[in-house]
């Protein structure tokens, strides 16, 4: 094994030395930030637990997720039942669910835990990456694991609220109601039927699915 290291390192002589003058080929490697023989700087960012060479990001190590993060580090907390580092103005803001970023993006199915990308929460608690989510706002506004409203809605309820007013149903559909279920609150109601969409009883949230047939008063039939 000697005997080919000696060689290995002859043969790198000949061909020529690549990068520092200092490095010889087959000798032990102890990697830092900076050549301890001419001080040339291999990285303006180390990190000597994960061996990570880098240009300035502002990045810090996070020790709970077990990886170098684009920082600056005071803009972010790390939250120990998601498992993630999240932003400052999320702090005791947002729901928790036990090591959500394991889980893969529901868009683009890759990997949150060790994205580049930052991870925006929703309310229900599940996790997107920012690119993502800003893409799937142009789509819907549902969370595509639980259906919940991936943001507040309340001022768009109230205009679907004045849009069902000025739009009476015909008469023969006046009198029918449906049971329906709410992805909000989950709660379920029976409610009057209505195209333009039917209003949860409880939350007052649009964001329901009908969960049985429709039905009409006995008075009418």
């Amino acid at each position: 094994m000697a005997a080919l290291t000696r060689e290995d390192g002859a043969r790198g002589q000949k061909k020529g030395r690549r990068g520092c003058e200092h490095y010889d080929r087959g000798c032990l490697l102890k990697a830092q930030q900076t050549c301890e023989e001419c001080s040339t700087l291999f990285g303006e960012y180390y990190c000597s637990i994960c061996h990570l060479f880098d240009k300035d990001k502002k990045q810090y190590h996070c020790e709970n997720c077990g990886i170098c993060r684009i920082g600056p580090k005071e803009d972010f907390f790390h939250c120990l039942k998601c498992n993630l580092c999240l932003a400052m103005n999320l702090q005791g803001k947002h729901k928790c669910i036990e090591n959500v970023s394991r889980q893969n993006c529901p868009i683009c199915l890759e990997d949150i835990h060790t994205s580049r990308v930052v991870a925006h929460v929703l309310p229900c608690g599940h996790l997107l990456h920012r690119t993502c989510y800003e893409e799937m706002l142009k789509e819907g506004y549902r969370c595509p694991l639980c259906m919940h409203s991936a943001l507040d809605m309340s001022r768009y309820w109230r205009q679907l609220d004045d849009e069902v007013a000025q739009t009476p149903m015909p008469s023969e559909y006046q009198n029918m109601t449906v049971d329906i279920l709410c992805n909000d609150c989950n709660g379920r109601s029976t409610v009057q039927f209505h195209i333009l969409g039917m209003k949860c009883n409880i939350c007052e949230s649009y964001n329901t699915a009908q969960a049985g047939g429709c039905r009409i008063s006995l008075d009418q039939q």
